[in-house]
């Protein structure tokens, strides 16, 4: 018999102690509730294999540094020739459609009179529409749109110039763009060199429809 004791007593205590943890258990189960964000739903997203993973969009989060002055600086030269070539879009669309005309009306005109004649009937055209307006470019500006004339027309203004007017008038009007910093000669690469106009250009033909 006191062997059995001895085995009984440490039964008894452990069963006890299962009871008491069982009863404690169920008492802590039954106080607890489920709150609305105890279980938070996601969306899913599918790996390549199919694999359901769990996302969640997060809140945009902004950097911001301090603008160097190398940045700085190509940031108002970028402002500046932007303005330029919205100014000078509309007039160098216009001047061209005018130029264009012009060429196309002396294509196997070889007389000189009848050339000339051609010329003087839209001269008067081109100074009615530009001459007061391009009194109020800057000089930037004017290198701007001399260089979007190009663009429309596939001469420089030099060329034009000494087309319509000679040789003579095309040098006068040469050395006077000389005094300003600028040349009549200049030409228009909107793949390299001029890049920079030709995207500010495609976006101020968006910008005026035209």
């Amino acid at each position: 018999m006191k062997a059995v004791s001895k085995i009984m007593h440490p039964l008894i205590l452990i069963s006890i102690l299962l009871i008491g943890k069982n009863s404690g258990a169920q008492q802590l189960s039954s106080s607890l509730q489920i709150g609305p964000y105890d279980t938070i739903r996601v969306e899913l997203t599918f790996t390549e294999t199919g694999i359901p993973v769990p996302t969640s969009d997060l809140e945009p989060l902004y950097l911001f540094a301090q603008m160097t002055a190398k940045w700085r600086k190509y940031y108002q030269a970028w402002g500046r020739l932007k303005n330029a070539v919205y100014v000078t879009y509309p007039y160098a669309k216009a001047a061209g459609s005018v130029i264009n005309q012009i060429n196309q009306e002396l294509v196997g005109v070889t007389n000189k009179h009848k050339r000339k004649k051609i010329i003087k009937a839209h001269e008067k055209e081109l100074k009615d529409k530009f001459s007061s307006k391009l009194k109020n470019l800057s000089v930037y500006q004017g290198k701007v749109l001399m260089k979007l004339i190009n663009r429309e027309t596939g001469n420089s203004c030099y060329e034009i110039i000494d087309e319509y007017k000679g040789d003579f008038s095309a040098v006068v009007y040469q050395g006077v763009a000389k005094i300003f910093g600028s040349s009549l000669k200049q030409t228009y690469d909107g793949a390299r060199d001029d890049r920079s106009i030709e995207i500010l250009a495609q976006q101020a033909a968006a910008y005026y429809g035209y």
